[in-house]
């Protein structure tokens, strides 16, 4: 047992360095940069032919046809070349999961089932091995999420360049994650009578509404005593209900986790209920939303779900996955992609791409992965597109990024042009050239 013991620590170690070397290749360039000659899509001011983009610092200074560039310039001829904005996964678990069989390496949830004081920001692994091989593949930023129990924590948007959490953070209380409880039988072993399982749904139901009327109460005696402290002891804080503040005023989205057609339906009666019309409420999953768009639309609930799953039900034909961000989006839901993932974050232009060519279009697919989560997360003002005034999160490639074959070029996060390296291509390169070096 010892020696398995000493074996198994190795290898932690061993990976530890791994990851080490896989985040830190070579240093990124920064400064001033000149892309020329490029076809930009700005996502939201159309797409400009032969365009410039000037990147001064962390900011894109301008976009257009004609600007003067001086010698302080890097220039980048893009010629031939697409300059995209970067892409954003709305649901992920990069810098929280090394690897899934390690425990050690696994800090996405936290024991009990009400943890809104929990931080995934604060268990970022800005290091992690899994972050150059997800950017590289144009994923410039992701929100990074907290699971398990029944209020899971909140989720944070994070850059995928940096050495420190802070350094990396969009925002670090993005939103606060709830899993919707489950309506039904769990399955053909589920034998509870009907009056039961209305009896522990309704219960469950119950249970997050008390939470949540506590922490209303607590807010309003809180706001109460900040108006007007004077003369008045100070009421006892409570760390969960602190985190829930913003929450109840609907300054922090609710990201709630649902996947059935009869559990959304049902979150939706929630929403509608008067005493949570402060909510500000986004749908996380939706696998069955094309079921109910139209519902979701009229609550005006904006959808993140992903594309490449299989059907939710063994009748549902086989399309059906493909065609969800496509249905939502013509009932009038806002919709934005995600992947669910860690090491396949990189897969989010293959969701994105397998979504357009099934209904969504390129062009709303483009939004997606861009300016559409910036606006649900309330960060359009700093990202989503490419614009003046805007943190240069931008990619150039070869073709369409949602094409298998394009090949992205040059990445660059928060300004800084980030090496095109990371250990899958490490490892390309290593077993390419397996031939021994000559003394």
């Amino acid at each position: 047992m010892k020696n398995i013991f000493k074996l198994i620590l190795t290898g932690l170690l061993l990976a530890g360095v791994n990851t080490a070397q896989a985040q830190i290749t070579e240093k990124p360039g920064f400064g001033k940069f000149a892309i020329t000659g490029a076809t930009v899509h700005t996502v939201t001011n159309g797409t400009l032919e032969n365009a410039i983009v000037l990147i001064d610092g962390e900011k894109i200074s301008y976009v257009g046809d004609n600007a003067k560039i001086t010698n302080e310039y890097t220039k980048i001829d893009a010629s031939g070349k697409h300059v995209y904005p970067g892409f954003m996964d709305s649901k992920t678990y990069l810098g929280l999961v090394e690897i899934n069989a390690v425990a050690v390496t696994v800090d996405n949830r936290e024991l009990g089932q009400y943890n809104p004081n929990i931080l995934a920001f604060t268990a970022f692994n800005p290091h992690s091995a899994a972050i150059p091989v997800n950017r590289l593949g144009g994923v410039t930023h992701v929100l990074s999420s907290p699971t398990g129990g029944v209020i899971s924590g909140q989720a944070a948007i994070m850059d995928l360049w940096g050495y420190s959490p802070d350094s990396m953070a969009v925002d670090a209380t993005a939103g606060m994650i709830l899993g919707w409880p489950r309506y039904g039988r769990r399955g053909s072993f589920d034998q509870r009578p009907d009056q039961k399982i209305e009896e522990e749904y309704a219960k469950l139901i119950s249970d997050i509404d008390l939470f949540l009327d506590k922490a209303r109460f607590y807010d309003k005696m809180m706001t109460e005593f900040e108006k007007n402290s004077k003369g008045k002891q100070h009421p006892d804080k409570d760390i969960k209900m602190e985190a829930m503040r913003e929450l109840v005023n609907g300054k922090t989205p609710l990201i709630v986790e649902v996947t059935r057609s009869q559990d959304i339906l049902k979150a939706i009666d929630w929403a509608k209920e008067p005493k949570n019309s402060k909510l500000n409420i986004v749908f996380s999953g939706a696998t069955e939303g094309w079921r109910v768009a139209k519902e979701i639309a009229e609550a005006g609930i904006p959808c993140l779900v992903p594309a490449l799953y299989l059907p939710t039900r063994q009748y549902d034909h086989i399309h059906r996955p493909y065609e969800n961000a496509a249905k939502l989006h013509e009932a009038g839901v806002k919709v934005a992609m995600m992947t669910g993932e860690t090491e396949n974050v990189r897969n989010l232009p293959f969701h994105a791409g397998y979504a357009a060519a099934y209904g969504l279009g390129t062009e709303e697919a483009l939004k997606a992965v861009t300016i559409n989560p910036a606006e649900i997360f309330g960060i359009d003002d700093v990202l989503g597109s490419v614009e003046a005034g805007k943190q240069a999160n931008l990619f150039i490639s070869d073709g369409d990024p949602f094409e298998p074959l394009s090949q992205i070029e040059h990445v660059f996060i928060k300004g800084y042009k980030i090496p095109m390296t990371s250990r899958h291509a490490q490892l390309y390169e290593e077993f390419l050239d397996r031939d021994a070096v000559e003394n």
